[in-house]
Protein backbone atom coordinates (compact mmCIF):
# COMPACT_ATOMS: atom_id res chain seq x y z
CA UNK A 1 0.00 0.00 0.00
CA UNK A 2 1.05 3.36 -1.01
CA UNK A 3 2.34 6.30 1.93
CA UNK A 4 2.62 9.66 2.78
CA UNK A 5 6.00 10.28 4.06
CA UNK A 6 6.20 12.66 6.44
CA UNK A 7 9.28 14.36 8.84
CA UNK A 8 7.83 16.09 12.16
CA UNK A 9 8.71 17.21 15.08
CA UNK A 10 7.84 14.81 18.03
CA UNK A 11 5.45 17.03 19.00
CA UNK A 12 2.59 16.14 16.37
CA UNK A 13 3.54 12.81 16.86
CA UNK A 14 0.36 11.50 18.74
CA UNK A 15 -2.01 13.54 17.01
CA UNK A 16 -0.62 12.45 13.54
CA UNK A 17 -1.21 8.87 14.89
CA UNK A 18 -4.74 9.65 15.93
CA UNK A 19 -5.44 10.49 12.43
CA UNK A 20 -3.96 7.66 10.49
CA UNK A 21 -8.14 5.90 10.54
CA UNK A 22 -9.42 9.24 8.97
CA UNK A 23 -6.37 9.54 6.43
CA UNK A 24 -6.38 5.95 5.42
CA UNK A 25 -10.45 6.50 4.77
CA UNK A 26 -10.16 9.36 2.44
CA UNK A 27 -6.90 8.60 0.63
CA UNK A 28 -6.11 4.57 1.02
CA UNK A 29 -2.72 5.63 1.59
CA UNK A 30 -0.65 5.43 5.10
CA UNK A 31 1.75 7.46 7.14
CA UNK A 32 4.68 6.69 6.96
CA UNK A 33 8.65 8.73 8.07
CA UNK A 34 10.62 10.14 11.37
CA UNK A 35 9.43 11.99 14.43
CA UNK A 36 11.87 13.21 15.96
CA UNK A 37 13.74 16.60 17.18
CA UNK A 38 12.81 19.79 14.66
CA UNK A 39 16.56 20.33 13.87
CA UNK A 40 17.19 16.66 13.19
CA UNK A 41 14.00 16.40 10.53
CA UNK A 42 14.80 19.69 9.11
CA UNK A 43 18.61 18.45 8.24
CA UNK A 44 17.02 15.05 6.71
CA UNK A 45 15.10 17.26 4.27
CA UNK A 46 17.85 19.51 3.44
CA UNK A 47 19.90 15.82 2.84
CA UNK A 48 17.56 14.60 0.63
CA UNK A 49 15.74 12.50 2.56
CA UNK A 50 12.54 11.63 0.66
CA UNK A 51 9.58 13.79 2.49
CA UNK A 52 5.51 14.64 1.43
CA UNK A 53 4.79 16.57 4.23
CA UNK A 54 6.91 18.09 6.85
CA UNK A 55 5.31 19.32 10.51
CA UNK A 56 7.86 21.46 12.22
CA UNK A 57 8.14 24.72 14.12
CA UNK A 58 6.69 27.69 12.10
CA UNK A 59 10.05 29.25 12.42
CA UNK A 60 12.06 26.14 10.71
CA UNK A 61 9.00 25.63 8.17
CA UNK A 62 9.23 29.58 7.04
CA UNK A 63 13.49 28.78 6.51
CA UNK A 64 12.97 25.72 4.44
CA UNK A 65 10.49 27.57 2.29
CA UNK A 66 13.22 30.11 1.67
CA UNK A 67 15.44 27.91 0.86
CA UNK A 68 13.15 25.96 -1.67
CA UNK A 69 12.45 23.06 0.10
CA UNK A 70 8.80 23.71 0.69
CA UNK A 71 5.90 24.96 -1.34
CA UNK A 72 5.59 28.25 0.12
CA UNK A 73 1.62 28.28 -0.88
CA UNK A 74 1.60 25.28 1.49
CA UNK A 75 1.75 26.14 4.40
CA UNK A 76 -0.50 25.85 7.40
CA UNK A 77 -0.55 26.26 10.82
CA UNK A 78 -1.48 23.76 13.04
CA UNK A 79 -1.20 25.07 17.02
CA UNK A 80 0.41 25.97 19.89
CA UNK A 81 2.34 23.39 21.93
CA UNK A 82 3.46 24.62 25.26
CA UNK A 83 7.06 23.20 27.03
CA UNK A 84 5.86 21.83 30.30
CA UNK A 85 7.09 19.44 33.50
CA UNK A 86 6.12 15.28 33.79
CA UNK A 87 6.80 13.49 36.43
CA UNK A 88 5.79 9.23 36.71
CA UNK A 89 2.10 8.13 36.24
CA UNK A 90 2.30 7.60 40.54
CA UNK A 91 4.33 9.99 41.37
CA UNK A 92 2.94 13.18 42.98
CA UNK A 93 2.53 16.17 40.38
CA UNK A 94 5.03 19.30 40.74
CA UNK A 95 3.04 22.68 40.36
CA UNK A 96 5.13 25.37 40.14
CA UNK A 97 3.92 29.02 40.18
CA UNK A 98 7.23 30.84 39.28
CA UNK A 99 10.83 30.96 38.51
CA UNK A 100 11.80 30.22 42.26
CA UNK A 101 9.44 27.39 42.77
CA UNK A 102 10.59 26.12 39.22
CA UNK A 103 14.51 26.40 39.93
CA UNK A 104 13.56 24.66 43.11
CA UNK A 105 11.62 21.27 41.85
CA UNK A 106 14.69 21.02 39.81
CA UNK A 107 17.22 21.45 42.19
CA UNK A 108 15.10 18.46 44.32
CA UNK A 109 15.07 16.57 41.48
CA UNK A 110 17.67 13.21 41.34
CA UNK A 111 17.30 13.18 37.51
CA UNK A 112 15.80 15.20 35.05
CA UNK A 113 14.68 13.54 31.05
CA UNK A 114 14.92 16.12 28.71
CA UNK A 115 15.19 15.80 24.82
CA UNK A 116 18.25 17.16 22.81
CA UNK A 117 19.50 20.11 24.38
CA UNK A 118 20.81 21.43 20.69
CA UNK A 119 18.23 20.46 18.17
CA UNK A 120 14.79 20.01 20.13
CA UNK A 121 12.84 22.97 20.41
CA UNK A 122 12.13 21.85 24.33
CA UNK A 123 15.60 20.83 24.67
CA UNK A 124 17.13 23.80 23.71
CA UNK A 125 14.14 25.96 25.77
CA UNK A 126 15.66 23.74 28.97
CA UNK A 127 19.07 24.79 28.82
CA UNK A 128 18.09 27.98 28.73
CA UNK A 129 15.96 28.03 31.33
CA UNK A 130 18.54 26.30 32.80
CA UNK A 131 21.05 29.17 32.83
CA UNK A 132 18.63 31.85 33.27
CA UNK A 133 17.79 29.98 36.55
CA UNK A 134 21.80 30.40 37.16
CA UNK A 135 21.59 26.42 37.91
CA UNK A 136 22.96 24.84 34.92
CA UNK A 137 26.23 23.88 36.50
CA UNK A 138 24.38 22.66 39.44
CA UNK A 139 22.05 20.31 37.71
CA UNK A 140 24.23 19.42 34.70
CA UNK A 141 25.09 16.03 35.90
CA UNK A 142 21.97 14.76 36.84
CA UNK A 143 20.40 15.79 32.91
CA UNK A 144 19.01 12.66 31.07
CA UNK A 145 19.45 13.83 27.55
CA UNK A 146 17.40 11.97 25.13
CA UNK A 147 17.34 12.61 21.06
CA UNK A 148 13.50 13.64 21.56
CA UNK A 149 10.77 13.91 23.72
CA UNK A 150 9.24 11.01 23.46
CA UNK A 151 12.22 9.05 24.26
CA UNK A 152 13.01 11.40 27.33
CA UNK A 153 9.84 10.25 28.45
CA UNK A 154 9.56 6.94 28.01
CA UNK A 155 13.36 6.65 30.12
CA UNK A 156 11.56 8.88 32.72
CA UNK A 157 8.67 6.40 33.19
CA UNK A 158 10.69 3.31 33.61
CA UNK A 159 13.48 5.19 35.44
CA UNK A 160 14.33 4.43 39.21
CA UNK A 161 15.39 7.38 40.34
CA UNK A 162 13.89 8.91 43.55
CA UNK A 163 12.72 12.31 42.37
CA UNK A 164 12.98 12.22 38.56
CA UNK A 165 11.11 14.97 36.75
CA UNK A 166 10.96 15.25 33.57
CA UNK A 167 10.72 18.55 30.98
CA UNK A 168 9.48 18.58 27.24
CA UNK A 169 6.51 19.52 25.37
CA UNK A 170 2.98 18.71 26.62
CA UNK A 171 2.22 16.90 23.55
CA UNK A 172 4.96 14.56 24.08
CA UNK A 173 3.93 14.13 27.69
CA UNK A 174 0.24 13.26 26.95
CA UNK A 175 1.32 10.53 24.08
CA UNK A 176 3.13 8.66 26.76
CA UNK A 177 2.22 5.60 28.91
CA UNK A 178 3.51 6.12 32.46
CA UNK A 179 4.10 10.09 33.00
CA UNK A 180 1.84 12.39 33.60
CA UNK A 181 1.51 16.33 32.65
CA UNK A 182 2.78 18.29 36.08
CA UNK A 183 1.93 21.68 34.24
CA UNK A 184 3.15 24.38 32.42
CA UNK A 185 6.24 26.15 33.23
CA UNK A 186 5.89 29.55 34.95
CA UNK A 187 6.26 33.13 34.11
CA UNK A 188 9.38 34.31 32.61
CA UNK A 189 10.15 30.96 31.77
CA UNK A 190 7.15 29.62 29.56
CA UNK A 191 7.58 28.27 26.10
CA UNK A 192 4.34 28.20 23.41
CA UNK A 193 5.71 26.96 20.39
CA UNK A 194 3.77 27.25 16.85
CA UNK A 195 3.86 23.88 14.94
CA UNK A 196 3.13 24.48 11.19
CA UNK A 197 2.87 21.69 8.04
CA UNK A 198 3.74 22.24 4.93
CA UNK A 199 4.06 20.35 1.33
CA UNK A 200 7.81 20.03 0.54
CA UNK A 201 9.28 20.92 -3.26
CA UNK A 202 9.42 17.55 -4.14
CA UNK A 203 6.84 16.00 -2.67
CA UNK A 204 5.81 12.69 -4.90
CA UNK A 205 1.90 12.38 -3.07
CA UNK A 206 1.34 16.31 -3.11
CA UNK A 207 -2.72 15.48 -3.50
CA UNK A 208 -2.86 12.79 -0.49
CA UNK A 209 -0.25 15.52 2.02
CA UNK A 210 -2.71 18.34 0.86
CA UNK A 211 -5.65 16.22 2.36
CA UNK A 212 -3.32 15.30 5.46
CA UNK A 213 -3.11 18.70 5.90
CA UNK A 214 -6.54 19.58 6.05
CA UNK A 215 -7.31 16.65 8.83
CA UNK A 216 -4.79 18.93 10.45
CA UNK A 217 -5.90 21.78 10.66
CA UNK A 218 -9.63 21.05 9.87
CA UNK A 219 -12.29 22.46 12.63
CA UNK A 220 -13.54 18.75 12.67
CA UNK A 221 -10.10 18.07 14.44
CA UNK A 222 -10.47 20.35 16.79
CA UNK A 223 -11.53 17.63 19.63
CA UNK A 224 -8.16 15.61 18.64
CA UNK A 225 -5.74 18.25 18.56
CA UNK A 226 -6.91 19.13 21.69
CA UNK A 227 -6.44 16.00 23.56
CA UNK A 228 -3.52 15.66 21.77
CA UNK A 229 -1.99 18.87 23.18
CA UNK A 230 -2.11 21.42 20.89
CA UNK A 231 -3.72 24.86 22.18
CA UNK A 232 -5.67 27.07 19.98
CA UNK A 233 -6.88 26.65 16.72
CA UNK A 234 -5.17 27.19 13.29
CA UNK A 235 -5.47 30.53 11.41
Amino acid sequence: MSSVNILSGGAAQGLVGSLVPAFKALTGFEIAGEFGAVGAMADKLRKGTPADIIILTAAIVAKLAEEKLVDASWISDVGLVETALAVRGADAEVTVRDAVELRNALLAADAIFVPDTKASTAGIHVAKVLAQLGIADDVGARLRVFPNGATAMRELAASDARRPIGCTQSTEIIGTNGVKLSGSLPPGCELATMYTAGITAQAAHASEAKILIGLLTGTGQRGQRERAGFIGDPK
